[in-house]
């Protein structure tokens, strides 16, 4: 059974137009996995990855955050560069790759169509996120991947955005935790130069250097 603090049930009902849309590719590709993506990691790690949503071709296909696109090949080829992974990572589920002090979620847990999830929807599934954090009993550092999971995450601690300003490479410290923002690791971001892997990297380094601190 889901555990229903941290990760929502496979049929999932609370958003139905992500309902819908999921419901449409269990007819198109029975074979995918077709439901909202469980957290990928261990609740004892110190970093909280939080990107936006599952990809339709990514992890709404292979059940894994980041997992099957492009966003994955930047993101995991990183963390194992920075000891955050280890393994090898082959864009599929059962490739063996292992996180290491690290858990990985989204801020919306389905696909949801065009990549854009509504305010709603990403209201009404920030309380798995709520859960994911407070089950972490080690967590210190968080790194948002995007603006809407700077927010989701500032709102589920019950934080003025205004306070803490979105901006790629920002640090802000918070009451229990260090929130570290990244642009999103998206084929767009990359391929139209908005983000370098010298600037995700860098980003990973400092936290990666601020861990090995502690």
């Amino acid at each position: 059974m889901s555990d229903v603090t941290t990760n929502p049930d496979h049929d999932c009902p609370l958003c139905p137009r992500l309902v819908a849309f999921r419901n449409t590719y269990r007819e198109i590709s029975p074979d995918w996995f077709n439901g909202p993506v469980p957290n990928f990691g261990s609740r004892d790690a110190r970093l909280l990855i939080i990107g936006l949503a599952p990809g339709l071709q990514g992890a709404h296909r292979t059940g894994r955050p980041f997992t099957g696109d492009y966003a994955g090949d930047l993101l995991y080829k990183s963390l194992i560069k920075f000891g955050f992974a280890k393994g090898t990572y082959q864009a599929h589920p059962k490739d063996g790759l292992q996180l290491v002090d690290c858990l990985i979620t989204n801020a919306v847990r389905c696909v949801p169509p065009q990549n854009k999830p509504t305010p709603a929807e990403i209201s009404q599934c920030r309380p798995f996120l709520i859960g994911v954090m407070h089950k972490m009993p080690r967590l210190s550092h968080i790194l948002v991947l995007g603006r809407v999971a700077h927010e989701s995450f500032l709102r589920a601690c019950g934080q003025a955005l205004k306070a803490h300003p979105f901006s790629h490479g920002a640090r802000h410290q918070l009451e229990q935790w260090i929130l570290h923002d990244s642009y999103h690791c998206s084929r767009y971001n990359t391929q139209t130069g908005v983000l370098t892997t010298e600037m995700f990297e860098a980003v990973i380094g400092t936290i990666r250097s601020e861990l090995d601190a502690k």
